[in-house]
């Protein structure tokens, strides 16, 4: 990496600033090329990787860091690739006018983007709705098929960190881009050459009204069974993101009591200042919903990520310790020192995704339905589905590809995302998820069961299937190929003692599935360990199941025992044999 501003880089640098329609990326960028100028060695390596090239366009759309040059996220990027997906549409989707409509959550320049993109769809022939104001991202995964849309867009980074955004295509079938869709858009995009030769209109878009999100809230409202319980105390937190009103309104209109808010983290803020990370997977990042829960003692914690596509759960577990450190404030240490023993922990996305899988079986799967998740998932919805007589679907990681299962009647994936009713949103939605899962909790309530006595009936039925992951972080995405390849090099032939029966490497397609970056092992006692990089964040993911067979339930805390034993074994051999 040079230490010195070259020519090359400068004239790059002078032709993005020239072409750049922001003025604050301009001064940004023009303030970074004088202090490389100068000799700043820390300035010379960030405009080196600010034009290390464009950021992908993939099936998760664009998502990267806010900032000015071409790997970033700003107006220039966004502009360049409205303009693409509008070409898109033209030439290979044959839309003489297409209709995009277009949502944004509350980070920083969401909405700017979002008109950005209005402005460049209506100047290129086509017609753009927005939506009214920031809101969850599947209102406007249902608003595409509900208004008849061609495509969507969604402004988001979800639950990537406050200095992110992204931005995320949708087919007018509600559902996310995958190949080869996002290769044609990329190549649409790459043939805008200057922002300057984007056609550009400053109206002529429509911006909707609350009737969408009053539309989407009736029909999401009928997840739940008319007649079916309702009585629970709910904790909420929308972690600063822009789920709060929208799940209120929810639970109030299907007949629930509001939940409790999290007052400190109740209102949108693109800075996320109570959590170091605003993922609900991220340890700490629920810590002040439970902290409230330790105080007021609810029936369940629902939280959601920044764009409430995700849904997180934790529960109270008399068998768990409590740990005096994790509450902040001494009157919430002190009514909790009162309270019953035990203390508040979060589901595990598969113990979730298995809570909502039971219930839908319970209530009845339709003819034809099928069960799907994700290769990274549990394989205990596939035993459910199979004990119940109902098809299971196993697909590659992410929505866009669960969406697309013929015959969809419920998916999910590990990472806390759950699709439970497809004919209304065709991707994980966190607030559908979130009613589902409180219907559930009240009619275990009024049997005077938890949900972690659900969890014990599904382990005594089908084995104990014990889940964990962990993630390498990198700092520079090119560490990331080496790992793979050493793995792929030099796979390992035993884990943990047992012998690897059967190795994927999933970029070739084995497994029958479509070609991904990726390794999966199977293990001789069944243990399944996948390694694969991550689609949206700068790390290698390893995802580790073990499956523990139980006698009878007296012996299930022995079983559980034992698996959690195998599968720390598993995850400290992968640890190693993933390390930089």
């Amino acid at each position: 990496m040079p230490t010195t501003l070259t020519d090359e880089l400068r004239r790059r640098a002078e032709a993005w600033l020239a072409d750049d329609p922001d003025p604050r990326t301009r001064a940004e960028l023009a303030a970074l090329l004088e202090a490389a100028a100068g000799g700043d060695e820390d300035a010379v390596a960030d405009l080196v990787d600010r034009f290390s090239g464009f950021l992908d366009f993939g099936t998760a759309g664009l998502r990267g860091a806010m900032g000015a040059g071409p790997h970033r996220m700003n107006r220039a990027v966004v502009l360049r690739a409205a303009a693409g997906l509008a070409a898109y549409l033209r030439a290979e989707g044959g839309q003489a006018e297409p209709m995009v409509v277009i949502g944004y959550d509350a980070r920083h320049d969401s909405d700017v983007f979002a008109r950005d993109t209005a402005a460049v769809v209506v100047a290129a022939g086509g017609r753009a709705s927005i939506l009214p104001r920031p809101l969850p991202t599947p209102l406007l995964a249902f608003a595409i098929r509900h208004l008849g849309a061609d495509a969507g867009v969604m402004v988001t980074a979800s639950h990537n960190p406050a200095r992110d955004n992204g931005y995320k295509v949708y087919l007018g079938d509600g559902s996310q881009i995958v190949p080869p869709t996002d290769v044609q858009i990329a190549t649409h995009i790459a043939a805008v050459t200057s922002v300057a030769d984007v056609p550009l209109t400053d109206d002529g878009w429509e911006t909707l009204g609350d009737d969408l999100q009053d539309d989407y809230l009736e029909a999401v409202c009928r997840v739940v069974a008319d007649g079916s319980p309702r009585d629970l105390a709910v904790v909420h937190t929308s972690l600063h993101g822009v789920g709060n009103e929208t799940i209120i309104r929810a639970f109030v209109g299907a007949g629930f009591v509001a939940p409790q808010v999290v007052p400190s983290q109740a209102s949108p803020d693109p800075d996320f200042p109570t959590v170091s990370f605003p993922n609900p997977e991220e340890t700490g990042a629920i810590d002040a919903a439970l902290d409230l829960a330790r105080v007021v003692h609810p029936d369940l914690v629902i939280a959601n990520d920044p764009d409430a596509d995700r849904c997180a759960a934790a529960v109270f577990d008399p068998a768990a310790e409590f740990d005096p450190a994790a509450v902040f404030d001494p009157a919430a240490r002190l009514a909790s020192g009162t309270g019953p023993p035990g203390d508040w922990r979060m589901l595990r996305g598969d113990e979730v995704g298995a809570l909502l899988g039971a219930h839908l079986i319970a209530r009845g799967i339709p003819d034809g339905g099928v069960l799907a998740s994700s290769i990274v998932s549990s394989r205990l919805l596939a035993a459910m589905a199979a004990a119940a007589g109902v098809a299971h679907e196993e697909t590659l990681t992410g929505f866009k590809w669960i969406a697309r299962v013929p015959g969809l009647a419920y998916g999910y994936e590990e990472a806390l995302g759950y699709c439970v009713a497809p004919g209304i949103v065709r991707d994980k939605d966190g607030i559908s998820a979130a009613l589902l899962l409180a219907e559930l909790a009240a009619t275990l309530k009024v049997q005077g069961r938890t949900l972690l006595d659900l969890l014990d009936d599904l382990a005594v039925a089908h084995g104990v299937h014990a889940t964990d992951s962990f993630a390498v972080r990198v700092d520079d995405l090119d560490q990331i190929a080496p790992v793979m390849a050493r793995l792929r090099a030099a796979p390992p032939t035993s884990v943990a003692a047992i012998d690897v029966a059967r190795r994927d490497d999933l970029a070739r397609g084995d497994g029958g599935l479509p070609p991904t970056d990726g390794l999966r092992f199977f293990l001789a006692d069944d243990s399944r360990v996948i390694v694969r990089p991550s689609g949206t964040e700068p790390k290698v993911k390893v995802y580790l199941e073990v499956i523990e067979p139980v006698v009878s339930a007296a012996e299930l805390a022995t079983a559980r025992h034992t698996a959690a034993v195998r599968l720390a074994a598993i995850r400290t051999e992968f640890e190693t044999l993933t390390s930089l």
